[in-house]
């Protein structure tokens, strides 16, 4: 991991760990239920919906998914802050990420739909339709600062949009990095360096925020539904059949989970990370291996954020959220 990775996302645990951690402890009520000796619990949902993705602000957690719900974590549990997404319309979001300051979310999905969300004044800023694009959104990465952020949109069309002026109107470019396979996830380390997946089994990386390469991986056999890019030589890559991929700077490294599809994956240094997947599987990484953890759930989990330390949040199919 680069030095300028460790500053980028150690600035915004610092911004957000005090919070976090104060509602992490008050977060419980009545309704969840603890889990068994991984340590995971369920907590109570607002929604049945299903939820996309999950990330951590200055602010706390925030989760979003379908029908455009944005939930909120509170010291008296989990709180819906919005409900049809950016428009209003009930563009279901699918991915979510946040600026190194920890002061904006943003969100993308279905429909064209990109929303700014300013979780100190609750103030929400829509996006959507760029270039006059109504095409599903996967997943967004975002860079700098708030009000100054270099955001990056996963089409499903193929095509990666991307702006360096903090998604303003008129400011917006797009590429095909590959063959127009769908971009299934996007993850940046740096201001314009990051990584992508697409569903044609390739991985592909750039250094200049609009120009990509293909990385991989070669025989992979199975779609790739996340990336966690924490430098040029530490990439990981979650996908069907249960397998991981590690890129190391020289070679691609693959460990097998069993059967379930990993559908994200986030690790800090070598020894903490999480993934998940189908069938509420959750596996933890621990002396460079990874093994499965026991879950009060047997939903599918699509995504999982890192809080620090062993503690995490992943959410799912049904308004599944999970906390460790």
């Amino acid at each position: 991991m680069t030095e300028r990775t460790l500053t980028r996302r150690s600035a915004l645990k610092t911004l957000g760990a005090a919070v976090a951690s104060a509602t992490f402890a008050g977060a419980a009520s009545a309704a969840d239920s603890e889990g068994p000796e991984s340590g995971w619990a369920m907590r109570e949902s607002p929604t049945g919906s299903t939820l996309y993705d999950v990330e951590e602000t200055a602010a706390g957690v925030y989760a979003v998914g379908a029908g455009g719900v944005v939930l909120e974590r509170t010291p008296k549990g989990y709180v819906k802050v919005l409900d049809g997404g950016p428009t209003g319309n009930g563009n279901s979001l699918y991915g979510a990420d946040v600026t190194d300051d920890g002061k904006r979310l943003w969100f993308v999905g279905s429909s064209g739909a990109i929303g700014e969300y300013d979780v100190e004044t609750g103030t929400l800023q829509s996006h959507s339709a760029p270039m006059d694009v109504t095409n599903n959104f996967n997943d967004v990465s975002v860079t700098g600062r708030a009000g100054e952020a270099n955001v990056y949109v996963a089409g499903d069309s193929g095509k990666l949009y991307y702006s360096f002026e903090n998604g303003e109107s008129q400011t917006w470019e797009y590429t095909t990095p590959a063959s127009g396979s769908a971009i299934n996830a996007v993850d940046f380390h740096d201001a314009t360096s990051g990584h992508i997946v697409d569903g044609n089994q390739t991985v592909l990386y750039t250094r200049d925020g609009a120009t990509w390469d293909k990385l991989g991986i070669e025989n992979a056999n199975h779609n790739f539904y996340g990336v966690d890019s924490d430098g040029f030589d530490d990439v990981w890559v979650s996908g069907g059949g249960g397998t991981i991929f590690h890129w190391n700077g020289s070679e691609w490294i693959r460990s097998d989970t069993g059967d379930a599809g990993q559908r994200d994956i986030e690790v800090a240094g070598t020894d903490t990370g999480y993934v998940v997947g189908g069938g509420g599987k959750v596996y933890d990484r621990d002396a460079e291996k990874w093994t499965a953890d026991a879950t009060p759930t047997g939903q599918n989990l699509k995504a999982v954020v890192l809080l620090g330390g062993e503690s995490a949040v992943a959410v799912g199919a049904g308004g599944t959220i999970v906390e460790r």
